[in-house]
């Protein structure tokens, strides 16, 4: 009967979520939510939260004093008062103090003040800036507790599977004596393993594995519109197997409470980023006809055939090209080509692979396959293929075999996703760039906590060149000389192409080096723990470790600290202030220094114009640009990132209307 019950509540959870609607504000209405939100938010300031951490600060003794028995019925009391619903600031206060000392016996780790201020943020549902290297692993283990009394079930997101069995691993001594259970959710587990792990108190996993376990719960739960109606899931099938029927309820317990790691990267980047869950529709009949239109396109010539939107990645055919394209398939024996405006669309589409995807940019080939490359994260994004045809075009210009195109069965972007939750709060590095965009779309305030030690890194000024290769030249220059002064060296690079670049580069000059980007995703905990040792060289996209800390050794520390090297400007901001921030972590020494050239993509996409003019400006002189030209390069640069943001902005506005078109036009889905 118990068992039952729970499997009905999970049931019930479920089909409440799917129910809940949230809805993107425009214009007026926009606005109002936003000024309800300060207003309500307006007593949780920091000089309020710093006022609490105090307090809390001050029963740090008391804690101390109490055994581990004593201690755990403090906990366990407590823990009754956030079921129940009864807490109020001064047990809320009361509970930080117990989970920090939980903490502080656990791991040898005990939060500061700042620490305290961040976790009182997350448990008021706040997206919480902290710089890197301030501990927002611990920040966060300490509101997990709470929030897990309080709502049941949290789910902790973070970037990547490593990360979530790390944290959950390392945190769930502390969870246990909080009276919780913890797990974590990985790639490789099972339906019936991922089912008893999201049965407990707190659940580590990316957004990627437990966006796609509720989506599977979608497809199951079907048009059931309240639990009772689905209570027939719950009984055995009568053969006890599976199928599409009895005995096979939904996974995921409901949407109660997420906290997100990273949570620019999380709810912004990889925001409008839809999961789809497809299957295959066996073999690809159109295989040899995406290898033909690959053909064509190889035959057809820029300009004159065709024009190319870079930044759009779209191509038209001019009158010319139609021609061209139809003299070329005219004779190919599949009907489909009789389809004239059909055949002009595949042949664009081998146009777009040829021409806006790259090898080493936007996937990669591995083992035979095409593998996408996040462009936010440098990391692959397994199990993703582009939809309508594309990666079909993809594997016929790089001659690999062609994957049978896939049914989508459901489909969800994250941005939908995260807002479906009835508590989210959230910490990073760098969300105040992003704070009007948080605020408008998930209604939750930022706070930035300040840091528990001045940031002491320098910032040395950006260089341009003419030409990449200046550029390249400049920037092993500079690697060779932080590491003849004994300095750890980072160094950001946008693709995965230019990171096995300038490796070769540093090779050729003897300089020993570790790779991090997608290639080597394994061996990034271990190259990030190395990264902070003397003379230390590590070229890295954008990846670049992140959830984990580089700790400078002695002789590292006393020669100046890590460098952070950028060899392009990122599209956004804050991406460049999250490498940057690599370096100068609690009071550290530290410097940073960025490189750009007018060959770069950033501003041939979005300045194209400006690039001529600079290139005039600059003529003559020598390779890197100084003076009013560097100024004015500077300036470019900084309007063709804005834009870039801009853009992804508008980009993200888009999924929105679309989601709300989804939950007006299609219920169901």
């Amino acid at each position: 009967m118990s068992q039952a019950l729970t499997r009905y509540q999970v049931l019930f959870d479920s089909v409440g979520s799917r129910r809940r609607r949230p809805v993107h504000l425009t214009g007026i209405d926009q606005a109002v939510a936003r000024a309800g939100v300060a207003i309500r938010a307006a007593r949780i300031n920091l000089a309020w939260l710093r006022r609490q951490a105090e307090i809390v600060d001050r029963l740090e003794p008391a804690m101390k004093n109490h055994s581990d028995a004593a201690l755990g019925e403090v906990l366990a009391d407590l823990r009754g008062v956030f079921v129940r619903g009864r807490q109020d600031d001064e047990t809320v206060r009361r509970g930080l103090a117990a989970v920090r000392e939980a903490a502080r016996r656990e791991t040898g780790e005990s939060a500061y003040i700042v620490q305290l201020m961040g976790a009182l943020a997350l448990y008021h549902g706040r997206i919480v800036q902290m710089l890197t290297g301030e501990g927002k692993t611990l920040t966060g283990s300490v509101a997990t507790p709470l929030l897990a009394w309080q709502h049941k079930h949290l789910h902790v997101f973070t970037v990547n599977d490593y990360l979530a069995r790390r944290d959950a691993e390392s945190r769930a001594g502390i969870y246990r004596r909080c009276g919780l259970s913890c797990g974590f959710i990985q790639q490789e587990q099972e339906p019936p393993e991922r089912a008893g792990i999201y049965a407990r108190a707190v659940v580590y996993g990316t957004p990627k594995q437990i966006t796609a376990d509720y989506l599977r719960d979608h497809i199951r739960l079907g048009q059931i519109a309240s639990p009772w109606a689905g209570r027939a899931m719950l009984s055995p099938s009568p053969g006890g197997g599976g199928g599409g029927g009895g005995g096979e309820g939904p996974m995921v317990p409901g949407l109660r409470a997420a906290m997100v790691d990273e949570a620019d990267a999380v709810l912004i980047d990889e925001g409008v980023v839809p999961l789809i869950i497809a299957r295959s529709r066996g073999t690809d009949a159109m295989a040899e006809v995406y290898r033909q239109a690959a053909a064509a396109a190889r035959r057809l010539d820029m300009r004159e055939d065709f024009t190319v939107d870079f930044l759009h990645r779209k191509v038209e055919l001019t009158r010319a090209g139609r021609q061209k394209v139809h003299a070329l398939t005219d004779e190919l024996p599949e009907a489909i080509w009789r389809a004239r405006r059909r055949g002009e669309e595949l042949v664009r589409l081998a146009l777009v692979a040829r021409m806006c995807y790259q090898n080493g940019r936007q996937y990669q080939i591995v083992d035979g396959r095409i593998m996408i490359v996040d462009e936010y994260t440098g990391r692959f994004l397994l199990d993703r293929t582009w939809e309508h045809g594309l990666h079909q075009s993809v594997e016929a210009k790089e001659g690999l075999d062609i994957s049978a195109d896939r049914e989508t069965l459901a489909r969800m972007s994250f941005q939908r996703f995260f807002r479906s939750y009835g508590v989210l709060c959230g910490m990073t590095g760098t969300a105040a760039d992003a704070t009007a965009e948080i605020e408008a779309v998930y209604r939750r305030r930022v706070m930035v906590i300040p840091t528990n030690r001045p940031v002491v890194r320098e910032q040395w000024p950006a260089r341009i060149f003419r030409d990449s290769e200046s550029r390249w030249n400049a920037v092993v220059e500079s690697i060779m000389t932080v590491h003849a002064q004994g300095r750890p060296c980072l160094v950001g690079t946008r693709s995965i192409a230019a990171s096995e670049d300038l490796s070769r580069r540093l090779e050729a000059r003897g300089l020993a080096h570790h790779v991090l980007n997608a290639n080597f995703d394994k061996e990034e905990a271990a190259i990030i723990s190395r990264a902070g040792e003397q003379g230390s060289i590590v070229v890295a996209t954008n990846m670049a470790g992140r959830g984990t800390d580089i700790k400078l050794d002695l002789h590292a520390r006393n020669a100046g600290g890590l460098h952070v090297v950028l060899t392009e400007m990122h599209g956004a901001k804050r991406v460049d202030r999250q490498f940057i921030g690599r370096a100068g972590r609690q009071g550290d020494p530290g410097s940073a220094q960025m490189f750009m050239s007018l060959d770069d993509e950033l501003v041939k996409l979005h300045m194209p114009r400006a690039v001529p003019i600079l290139r005039a400006a600059a003529a003559g002189g020598p390779s890197e640009l100084a003076g009013a030209a560097r100024a004015a390069a500077l300036a470019v640069f900084r309007l063709s990132q804005r834009a870039s943001e801009a853009r992804d902005r508008r980009m993200r506005a888009q999924v929105m209307k679309q989601d709300d078109w989804v939950e007006k036009n299609l219920p169901g889905s």
